[in-house]
């Protein structure tokens, strides 16, 4: 199977246009963990920081499929932001909460690691030879307007 593109760029990309067009204001949720994330690590929480986006918060706007940057003022100084695009953890209205949050593999096409299965070789008679039975209950789906 051919490489792919990373599906997050083009979603946020979609998301972002969505938000400005309906008047809303975008932010992103971006993990400061992650190498190259320059923000103000004064203002984050447990790691993350919540920025506002929208265009008449921000300077120098660019949000590529690689990295989103610009400029905006925190404390009355203006910085230079710059986050690597598999640092955005979801990207959201501040009016109504609409918007997605990512999954880790999300960026790349590559499936994430799953933890190693260890076969024991046994007579038949074991519990690993039943079928997996289904999960008890509803699905747990949720309605996204």
């Amino acid at each position: 199977m051919a490489k792919s593109t990373p599906l997050q760029p083009y979603l946020l990309i979609a998301y972002y246009e969505w938000m400005v067009d309906n008047g809303w204001t975008p932010q992103v949720l971006v993990d400061c963990s992650y190498p190259e994330v320059d923000v103000p690590q004064q203002f984050a929480n447990d790691g993350k920081i919540v920025l506002n986006i929208a265009p008449e918060a921000v300077a120098n706007f660019e949000l590529n499929h690689n990295y989103l940057s610009f400029s905006a003022r925190f404390s009355g100084k203006s910085l230079n932001i710059y986050i690597p695009m598999n640092a955005i953890v979801a990207i959201y209205a501040r009016e109504n909460d609409q918007g997605i949050m990512f999954s880790p593999n999300m960026y790349s096409d590559e499936p994430a690691e799953e933890p190693q299965q260890t076969t024991d070789h046994d007579d038949g008679d074991g519990p690993d030879d039943e079928p997996p039975k289904p999960p008890k209950g509803r699905p747990n789906l949720k309605v996204v307007k």
